[in-house]
């Protein structure tokens, strides 16, 4: 009996599993798929490619030189605006978790506070009033200052109570050789912390590559334009030029695709370093 139930459960595992993987993957194929169609292919057979003779790769010639600023654009502002998060989060981390001061802990939940704070929907008015009173409007700098100030809470939240795990005397052998405070971060926090900052800046990333509401509202300048809101404005009012809407979707996504392959163990190892840290 238990061999079967044991046999039961791998089966609904791999069940499970393959059900995610479908849904994750077919739309991932059926968007490479039609990147090589013209319109009348894509309608006639758009689940399957055609034979490899009638491929248009003139599809992903017109997207890349459509997209190619754009990308430039968003990497540019995560890049960034995900630095800027970091260094904030290091300065703000080392300094609560090191040391005592007076109102120390109201400091803390306080920043932790501001996480019931309406986000960029909800304040989208206040924030557009903000940024023309700023001299912000239709700039890249107006949406790195939004992903520089977006990020740190959830990071502070992490890296704080990672640093406090950090046994003192590393930082006391520190001081004794002359180490001042950066130097303490530089050469302590953030080898030891590598797996955790590394979760921090990919999370801060991709909510600054994902913004959609936020570029739509103050860039006008198609010059500017992130690729979301890029993309966005691909999508024809009166004829859709599906095979390079999808080459331009593809394009796009190879970025995170890249950060996805170089930092998949350092993401994995910072998500479980708390679960087994003791």
């Amino acid at each position: 009996m238990p061999r079967k139930v044991t046999k039961l459960g791998e089966g609904l595992k791999i069940s499970y599993l393959s059900f995610v993987l479908f849904f994750a993957f077919v739309p991932l194929f059926v968007m490479l798929v039609v990147s090589f169609k013209s319109n009348d292919q894509y309608m006639a057979n758009p689940w399957f490619f055609d034979a490899p003779s009638s491929w248009n790769w003139q599809n992903w010639a017109i997207a890349w030189d459509t997209v190619k600023g754009y990308i430039a654009n968003s990497l540019f502002v995560s890049v960034t605006g995900t630095f800027v998060t970091l260094v904030i989060v290091l300065c703000c981390s080392y300094a609560i978790a090191r040391f005592d001061f007076p109102g120390k802990n109201i400091i803390f939940y306080m920043v932790m506070a501001t996480m019931f704070l309406p986000g960029t929907v909800a304040a989208l008015v206040t924030l557009f009033d903000l940024i023309g009173k700023m001299n912000l409007m239709n700039s890249l700098w107006a949406l790195v200052l939004m992903a520089s100030v977006g990020g740190q809470v959830a990071g502070v939240f992490i890296l704080r109570n990672f640093i406090e795990d950090i046994p003192k005397e590393l930082f006391e052998s520190a001081q004794l050789d002359g180490a001042g405070h950066l130097q303490q971060i530089r050469h302590i926090i953030v080898p030891l912390s590598a797996s955790i900052i590394s979760v921090t800046c990919i999370m801060d990333f991709l909510a600054s590559w994902n913004n959609v509401i936020f570029p739509l509202l103050i860039l006008r300048d198609d010059q500017l334009l992130t690729i979301p809101v890029g993309l966005f404005r691909m999508d024809g009012e009166y004829v859709k030029q599906y095979g390079e809407m999808m080459a331009a979707y593809s394009i796009s996504s190879i970025p995170l695709l890249i950060i996805f392959i170089f930092s998949m163990r350092l993401f994995v190892k910072g998500l479980s370093a708390g679960a087994v840290k003791g």
